[in-house]
């Protein structure tokens, strides 16, 4: 019999458009001998699935099922596709552990902590990885500019502490600049960072677990076209060059696997992982894990899988059965 799919979507960030088309690529891509997929958009207290007719079901949150007029849908698995929050900050995490149905990604805690960038960078220290000197703001704090850019120079990024798809991020060269950076990413979020600009060559690295193994998927290495890969790099069509696999040393890429696979252990993370560096000639900074990378057919992810061999739809597979059997 085949096993029911959630596939949740959409969420409360300004990585919903993302998200949807996520979602798309999944759904076409699934394997439908196997699995039956039912499209679940949430947006705010809205929880609900359309069918191909046009019709709309709220879902029942007292245990996650939709119910029919001819019958009720109890689901298998829930396939989280909602990049930000609610799916990617351990909020959805919560309620389906609460649930007892299984996910696709990271638990409560890592979502959690990893999802707070200040947490994650924290952690990332005590791992023993290389990271950028950060300054953390909250919005009632008061700004000091010249004790901020004494710890993290200039140029520098400020970013959202609980975002992704660089939204609200800034590239700030001058000192004068910075206020007005601070506002743009505090529309984001309620805490801000700001942090050391590296220079090096951006790099990413999908990770997932199957079987008991860790399977490290070939870097890819991203240039962008504007100041930095900002959402419109990383989004418009010929904004950014990503090349994949990375035109690294076999030294660079034995570091940088070895780097991601631990990270993915010492995370304790689940499902589908993208780890972000910059790379300064042999030296790694790491700069964030996403536990819900884009999986569109011109994400990194399966662009990275398909250079290892892996096409999406086995990519899916693949973590559908791992969490159906965890």
């Amino acid at each position: 019999m085949k096993k029911k799919i959630a596939l949740v979507m959409g969420g409360d960030s300004g990585e919903y458009e993302v998200s949807i088309q996520s979602a798309e690529t999944i759904q076409k891509s699934i394997d439908q001998n196997l699995y039956e997929v039912y499209p679940i958009l949430i947006r705010g207290k809205n929880w609900t699935h359309s069918t191909d007719s046009g019709l709309v079901f709220h879902v029942n949150k007292n245990d996650f099922s939709l119910q029919f007029p001819e019958k009720k849908i109890v689901f298998d698995a829930v396939f989280i596709a909602i990049h930000g929050t609610p799916g990617e900050d351990g909020k959805l995490q919560g309620y389906f552990e609460m649930m007892g149905i299984p996910y696709t990604s990271c638990n409560l805690t890592v979502s959690a902590i990893t999802f707070n960038k200040y947490f994650c960078n924290d952690l990332a220290l005590q791992y023993g990885m290389n990271v950028p000197a950060t300054v953390l703001l909250r919005k009632a704090d008061p700004v000091n500019p010249e004790a901020i850019l004494s710890a993290t120079g200039l140029p520098c990024f400020v970013k959202p502490n609980k975002a992704g798809s660089s939204c609200g991020v800034t590239k700030v060269k001058a000192a004068a600049d910075l206020e007005q950076a601070l506002a743009v990413a505090f529309k984001e979020d309620d805490e801000v960072l700001v942090q050391q600009f590296i220079k090096g060559r951006e790099l990413a690295c999908g990770v997932f677990r199957y079987k008991g193994e860790i399977i490290v998927l070939p870097a890819t290495e991203i240039i962008s076209k504007n100041e930095f890969f900002d959402y419109e790099a990383k989004y418009k069509t010929g904004m950014a060059s990503e090349i994949t696999p990375a035109p690294l040393t076999p030294e660079q890429t034995s570091e940088c696997q070895k780097q991601t696979a631990y990270l993915y252990d010492k995370f304790n993370c689940k499902g589908v992982v993208r780890f972000d560096y910059f790379l300064t000639g042999d030296k790694f900074w790491f700069l964030e894990v996403n536990t819900v990378p884009g999986l569109t057919a011109n994400s990194l992810v399966p662009k990275q899988a398909a250079a290892k061999g892996i096409a999406i739809d086995k990519l899916f597979s693949m973590l559908l059965e791992e969490t159906l059997t965890a």
